[in-house]
């Protein structure tokens, strides 16, 4: 049996995207179908458009899913039919990374995110996804493909959300704003009195920026070029911003500092600005890669500076398990801690392209597409 539902479906390189009529399979074991009702927009689905991800096209993107489940396979007992819910990362379960704790470093990390199929059972390598002709098409994105009107997911990934929080606000926590938090929260884990620097404050850096506010870090310096992102910055937890085009980065944030900070978070991919974010950090500093840089990027350190016991991270996804950082971020918020809604703007599905172009182009921080209604707040008189 299989179940119709409404994609977005990106035909090729670059293309527009088409909506689509799309048939999936029905949840077979370990397996959830969700209805999505709020997609969020990563640059991750940009770059992947155009080619820096290897996902077969067609297919469909989306990996910020949020919404109820329909449908549950034999064996499922993490969630139930009804559950509001939240799509984190896939991973195989049974690695030496996903053991440990960390399923965001799984060995099938490639497969689960990008290869347009199923990640375990009987059918694993085949996509449960089918145009309306027949034909195969590649969905499983970040172990979602969240541009439709309903996912196949491993239920194992989806986190329970919390009745009084809106599914648009959850959406994000699948990548983006897990990503910048968890950097700060389960990599960092700052000290009373460090000093951290965010190069670049879009959705990403404004989650690390939200997450230092929520640790004993007392010194948060926030670099980009926009006046207006530094001013949202401030209220969100920066005590100090430096615009870049207004003069030399590393000099104003050695002044703040007194000195080479503690941490830097690169989240912008832009390798002039890793290299920056490499010379901020003191001897013993860290520095925390966080922003995808195009394929075949390189970047040079100066070895000198780096042999006096500098380290370079890289980090996936913020961390951590799916199960603990997101329902943690959530109730942040709940408290007024972690506004992650400053950041949202709703953009109607299908218009995909459209809320793309406004991540991309920087004109929002963080789209969320609405994709249908939460019957939380629909039952409470009002529409998501």
């Amino acid at each position: 049996m299989s179940v119709e539902i409404t994609a977005s479906v990106t035909p090729g390189r670059s293309a527009p995207s088409q909506v689509e009529t799309v048939f999936i399979d029905e949840p077979g074991p370990g397996e959830a179908l969700v209805r999505i009702v709020a997609a969020g927009v990563c640059h991750t689905d940009a770059i992947t458009r155009e080619g820096d991800l290897p996902l077969p096209l067609p297919g469909i993107l989306g990996h910020e899913g949020a919404g109820v489940v329909e449908a549950v396979g034999p064996a499922v007992t993490q969630v139930a039919v009804g559950d509001r819910v939240v799509i984190g990362w896939p991973s195989c379960g049974e690695c030496d990374a996903c053991l440990d704790g960390e399923p965001r470093y799984c060995d099938h990390l490639v497969e689960a995110l990008t290869s347009g199929a199923r990640l375990r059972g009987e059918h694993r390598g085949e996509s449960a996804y089918r145009t309306a002709d027949g034909a195969a098409l590649a969905g499983h994105f970040f172990g979602q493909s969240s541009f439709a009107t309903a996912s196949l997911v491993l239920a194992d990934a989806l986190v329970k959300v919390p009745d009084d929080v809106p599914l648009s606000v959850a959406a994000p926590l699948a990548c983006g704003v897990t990503t910048g938090a968890g950097a700060v929260m389960n990599v960092a884990k700052p000290k009373p009195g460090d000093a951290l620097v965010i190069w670049g404050t879009g959705a990403v850096g404004l989650a690390a920026i939200m997450a230092a506010r929520n640790s004993p870090a007392t010194t948060i310096i926030a670099v980009d070029l926009h006046e207006d992102r530094l001013a949202l910055a401030r209220e969100l937890g920066a005590t100090h911003t430096v615009n870049a085009a207004a003069g030399d980065a590393l000099d104003e944030v050695r002044r703040i500092c007194g000195g080479p900070a503690d941490y830097a978070f690169e989240c912008t991919g832009v390798i002039r600005v890793v290299e920056q974010a490499v010379e901020s950090v003191s001897m013993r500093g860290t520095v925390i890669l966080i922003g995808g840089a195009p394929a075949d990027s390189r970047f040079s350190v100066d070895h000198f500076g780096a042999l006096w016991g500098k380290r370079i991270v890289g980090v996936l996804g913020g961390e951590g398990r799916n199960g603990s950082l997101i329902p943690a971020l959530l109730d942040l918020w709940r408290q007024g801690r972690f506004p992650i809604d400053r950041l949202i703007e709703d953009f109607a599905f299908p218009h995909v392209d459209e809320a793309i172009d406004a991540g991309t182009s920087g004109r929002v921080i963080k789209p969320v597409l609405h994709v249908s209604d939460d019957p939380i707040a629909a039952h409470r008189g009002g529409a998501q």
